[in-house]
């Protein structure tokens, strides 16, 4: 009976239906077979409704569909060239940092290609860079920045962890310190490799002027004290991840509407829509799997996964090596809040078992999801680029599979050093 419908639910997932019915449809099924009460359902979206840092989660949203909607994206390029043009590679240097950044807030991906490229990747091309290069660039620079706060799948990772309670201590405040080297390390490697790469065709570089950054300086003086409210705010003690959030979003609101007036009063309404139709779904995802989450644990399914991963894997090494080919194909088939929010709570406990430390996990996973945005065959933001550029999807693939191949040596970096992730936080 049980197989049966594990194989309907596999059919009408396959014929497309949505994913929170799947996975409120198992639930349900779960607790009829083992005779507990489906109220239980209710109580569960209750306790992840009564969450307090859950609404950071709208709040960084509509901040980050608001500087999407903006012309920020050309002020963090211009401030970044300002200070970084000067250097070998540094408009490939500028493109990584800014689009890190932009991805940090606006919490997209697909987003970032298609705000950044826009303006990187013409930029790239009359500088003197090959086309290949650039388009490789642009492509994987997009989802830089899942691992720097106030990154939303750093969010979600964390109450996630936080809601399944076993023992495991972990914070936002922590998630948020913990990406900051991993993800300065993946730029740095990748700014490396940029600049050996392009050693044969040497590229102009910008001469620094202290005129031209002031210029920048000075456009960009409403967006510089962003990274305030998140930093210094929250590590401050004077604000909560969740009132951070809500002053980012009033400030970002009052800045793109009112200031820069880029933003239309009359667009508002649109924008609040589209963020919260996000958020929506997240939480619909999320309230449902928290409620198959609990039937798995009292089934006791994350234990016997773990005595099947013992049968066969006996180290903490081997396990971390299996975990990251599995997060690499997870992350080029489906989308991360889906993937943190399914995976996640059968993933923790067993890496719990591995002595894996869960903010460790927390960051070993969303590096390895960065990744799998554009691991071929198909990694999202490779269609994503394949439309905005209108290059053929074979000329993506190409173009960025060496800057993949510097990430993944990164991210086996980050994942077998945990102190690197870890120190700031011990």
């Amino acid at each position: 009976m049980i197989y049966l419908f594990i194989g309907i639910l596999i059919l009408i997932a396959l014929l497309g239906a949505p994913l929170f019915t799947i996975i409120i449809a198992g639930a349900m099924a779960g607790f009829y077979m083992s005779e507990i009460d489906l109220a239980v359902m209710a109580i569960e979206l209750y306790r992840i409704a009564d969450t307090p840092i859950l609404l950071a989660l709208p709040l960084f949203t509509f901040a980050g569909y608001l500087l999407g909607e903006s012309n920020t994206s050309q002020r963090l390029v211009r401030l970044t060239q300002a200070f970084l043009g000067w250097m070998p590679g540094g408009l490939a240097i500028v493109a990584f940092v800014v689009c890190a950044l932009f991805t940090a807030f606006t919490g997209a991906s697909g987003v970032t290609i298609v705000a950044m490229g826009a303006l990187l990747y013409p930029a790239l091309k009359q500088a003197g860079y090959q086309d290949n290069f650039s388009l490789g660039l642009v492509t994987t620079s997009g989802s830089l920045g899942l691992l720097l706060p106030p990154s939303l799948p750093l969010i979600l990772y964390g109450i996630i962890a936080q809601q399944m309670g076993g023992g495991a201590e972990i914070s936002i405040e922590d998630l948020f310190i913990a990406g900051i080297f991993p993800a300065i390390l993946m730029i740095f490697m990748l700014s490396l490799w940029s600049i050996w790469v392009n050693k044969k065709n040497p590229i102009p570089l910008i001469k620094f002027s202290w005129k031209n950054a002031f210029t920048a300086m000075r456009e960009a003086a409403w967006e510089i004290p962003l990274p305030v409210f998140v930093f210094a705010g929250i590590y401050s003690g004077y604000f909560a991840v969740s009132e951070a959030a809500a002053v980012t979003a009033m400030y970002v609101l009052v800045v793109e509407v009112f200031i820069y007036r880029e933003i239309k009063l009359s667009r508002l309404a649109a924008i609040i829509r589209e963020s919260m139709v996000m958020v929506g779904g997240i939480l619909l995802i999320l309230g449902v799997s928290l409620a198959l989450t609990n039937f798995l644990i009292d089934a006791e399914v994350p234990m016997k996964l773990f005595a099947m991963c013992q049968a066969f894997v006996s180290s903490k090494l081997v396990f971390l090596i299996l975990l990251n080919i599995f997060l690499l194909v997870l992350g080029a088939m489906l989308d991360i809040f889906s993937a943190i929010i399914i995976m996640v709570p059968l993933m923790l406990p067993v890496a719990l078992e591995y002595g894996v430390h869960p903010v460790h996990l927390g960051i070993i996973f969303l590096a390895n999801m960065q990744i799998g945005y554009f691991t071929p065959p198909v990694g999202m933001n490779l269609f994503i680029a394949s439309y905005r550029f209108n290059k053929p999807i074979v000329d993506i693939y190409r173009a960025t599979i060496p800057f993949m191949l510097v990430l993944l040596l990164s991210v086996l970096i980050i994942t077998y050093w945990p102190s690197l992730s870890l120190f700031l936080i011990s």
